[in-house]
């Protein structure tokens, strides 16, 4: 199990967004990285920083290949925020193609890299609000089972459904990578109870967004919310859950990125300590 953390926290936020792709100092996530005791950065593809993505490129994939090398970080997962911007529900069918069609392009950009999962986020603006949103998410994850297999890439959904409509959704999309990202912090925002979320879908969790937030309001630092990781952890090992925990915590006012980084990783390894015990 490798504790890592979204890319864009280990620097300060650019263009005051609390999380995007940090075009300008991108290169010096890996050391920080490396000097917080994490194992692996997920890394974002949006809006902000597509033309700048060096995972866009053969020569940028080639330079955090040779970053991953330098400070023993690993590059595994790949947050598509792009899809915050650019939804994939709600919209056109000639504007479903092109996006459908963006990540596609996508995964084949992240096999190139070796990297074994997009999250793709349905919360928000791009969330599944209605029957025909359903409708068009199976029918675009159901098309891409082939590629899923030529890539070996999984597709992890991030949305805010109930539990039991994003069960009914996973039923309708049965490919082995077709899986759950669990945001912890997302979940006690919304109010669900993490033992009849895991009983819904558990075995479908392919990684963990480790957040905490208050119930219908934002984030906050680890411990501090409404997040019950006891029952997030207790259903973790019952379901055997073997993944990657990633660090998505709340920014810090006052502290460094590196220390409040470390911090983090202290607050999660003890946390994580609990699923290894008999």
């Amino acid at each position: 199990m490798k504790l890592g953390i979204m890319q864009g926290r280990l620097v300060p936020p650019e263009a005051q967004r609390f999380q995007s792709f940090p075009r300008e100092r991108w290169r010096e996530e890996f050391a920080v990285a490396a000097a917080a005791g994490l194992d692996t950065i997920e890394w974002i593809y949006d809006a902000y920083g597509e033309d700048l993505n060096p995972i866009g490129t053969d020569e940028g994939i080639r330079a955090i290949e040779r970053l991953c090398s330098a400070h023993q970080i690993q590059v595994e997962s790949v947050c598509a925020d792009w899809f915050m911007d650019y939804p994939l529900v709600g919209i056109g069918i000639e504007a479903a193609r092109e996006r459908w069609n963006r990540l596609s392009w996508l995964m084949l950009r992240c096999s190139s890299l070796g990297i074994n999962r997009i999250v793709i986020p349905f919360v928000d603006g791009s969330a599944i609000k209605t029957p025909g949103d359903s409708d068009a998410v199976a029918a675009g994850l159901n098309a891409l089972s082939e590629l899923m297999d030529r890539s070996n890439v999984e597709l992890h959904l991030e949305t805010d459904l109930s539990p039991a409509n994003f069960a009914n959704l996973l039923a309708r999309t049965p490919h082995p990578h077709v899986k759950v990202n669990y945001d912890s912090g997302n979940s006690a925002s919304l109010g669900y109870r993490p033992f009849e979320e895991f009983a819904a879908y558990g075995r479908r969790v392919g990684s963990v967004h480790l957040k905490d937030r208050r119930l219908g309001a934002g984030t906050v630092p680890l411990g501090s919310g409404d997040t019950d990781f006891t029952a997030v952890f207790e259903s973790l090992k019952a379901v055997r859950y073997s993944g990657d925990f990633i660090l998505q915590a709340a920014r810090g006012e006052t502290e460094g990125e590196l220390e409040l980084a470390r911090k983090n990783v202290r607050v999660a390894r003890q946390m994580i300590q609990c699923l290894r015990a008999p």
